[in-house]
């Protein structure tokens, strides 16, 4: 059901013309020249990136525009790899479409383009994309049912409020989205700084910190061992007080375990080689997703793939959670190269950290987890300004909520 003053109608009837990529692979140069080919990978998230492109030369780019150049404010969309993608153009000097591309213009006498772009975006047009493009080995979708996926179409005064009202909440987004960019590149840099003893902090007392830090290896500060993994087809295992973590619960849960997706039983426990590490353990992965790191806030026990790692009293917890995140790059980047793709216990105890007095190592660690609350507060904000946005498109696109138009507009 539509409102009254609406219709329903298949896309093209909403614009000036529907035009395709040339379907074969553009020659590209190795330098910069001003005629840039937009591929699948530029658009992502509602926006069109004309930065990371590939480069050809002019009578190339003659050739492939032949069909129709693009325009400022075309809408760009992925018929496959990924399919369904969408974005508005903001920057068409010398753009081109490249391979599984193609582009809606509105026809602005009877549609907003900024409108197409969130119909397109939103559950009820991506279902009928997800439809249409199923049913061969990849998920693709023809350019004929491009031209028929069906909108909900408002008289042009609403779809202009409707576009602006979502834009405002995508600026929104984007501003928090910059805002959490930044925190999160300060914090790196923080602790670049903090965890090398490039900048010192300043006591309790405002005096700042002084003496040599000691280089030593983890292994002569902390006790570490594996875990295990209780056989999955006995029952009586699973399913007790003893929370088990696993990889997935670390990239789940971030610094700070509490809860698990498994428990296990006082005799899983004893059936296999997982142990009880004890509260503020350090959580590392040694496998899978190497170099992920969280802190243990109970007692909890853990797969093989992760080492309990228990400080000892020359060791903050969290100075060693904050040192080892600062390793994690350059540990999964040895996996990508092939270098060595797991860690283990002998590997991690020769870990080399450059060591403060205690007291300084606290500093630190309170220092980095007030940045690391000022992330979590910016992603919990960024989350919800994305959830909100989306119930908003779901309200304002099928007129379940009618936006006040002006009469001039109207």
């Amino acid at each position: 059901m539509v409102p009254e003053g609406w219709k329903r109608t298949p896309i093209k009837d909403a614009c000036e013309s529907i035009i395709d990529c040339v379907n074969k692979t553009a020659p590209v140069v190795d330098f910069e020249t001003p005629f840039k080919m937009i591929r699948t990978t530029n658009v992502r998230n509602g926006k069109v990136n004309t930065n990371d492109v590939r480069y050809v030369t002019e009578d190339t780019y003659q050739q492939w525009v032949r069909r129709g150049k693009p325009q400022v404010g075309d809408i760009i969309f992925t018929r496959e790899a990924p399919v369904g993608e969408v974005g508005v153009l903001e920057d068409a000097d010398g753009v081109f479409l490249g391979q599984r591309t193609m582009m809606y213009r509105a026809d602005l006498k009877r549609s907003d383009n900024y409108y197409l772009f969130y119909s397109l975006s939103s559950s009820f047009c991506q279902k009928q994309i997800e439809d249409f493009s199923n049913g061969g080995t990849v998920a693709h979708m023809r350019v004929p049912d491009c031209g028929e996926i069906l909108i909900n179409l408002p008289p042009l005064p609403e779809q202009k409020k409707i576009a602006q009202i979502l834009s405002t909440w995508d600026k929104a987004i984007t501003t928090t989205e910059q805002l959490l960019a930044n925190s999160q590149q300060q914090k790196k840099a923080l602790m670049q700084q903090l965890l090398t003893g490039k900048k010192r902090l300043l006591d309790e007392n405002g005096v700042r910190f002084s003496g040599d830090w000691k280089s030593v290896k983890l292994g002569s500060v902390a006790d570490m061992n594996s875990g295990g993994t209780p056989k999955s087809n006995v029952d009586d295992y699973y399913g007790g007080e003893i929370p088990w973590v696993s990889i997935a619960d670390m990239t789940k849960h971030g610094k700070w375990i509490v809860s698990t997706e498994k428990y296990l039983t006082a005799q899983g426990l004893e059936n296999s080689s997982a142990r009880i590490y004890p509260k503020n353990s350090v959580l590392y992965a040694m496998y899978a997703s190497i170099g992920e790191c969280s802190i243990a806030k109970v007692p909890l026990s853990s797969s093989q793939a992760i080492l309990g790692i228990k400080p000892k009293a020359p060791l903050n917890f969290e100075f060693l959670y904050f040192f080892l995140v600062s390793l994690k790059q350059k540990i999964k980047l040895q996996g990508q190269q092939g270098t060595q793709s797991n860690l283990n216990a002998g590997m991690v105890k020769n870990f080399v950290l450059h060591l403060p007095n205690l007291d300084e190592q606290q500093k630190i660690a309170r220092v980095l987890s007030r940045a690391d609350d000022e992330i979590n507060t910016l992603q919990q904000k960024l989350e919800a300004l994305k959830q909100e946005k989306k119930a908003l498109m779901q309200q304002l696109l099928t007129g379940k909520r009618r936006v006040k138009v002006d009469e001039e507009a109207a």
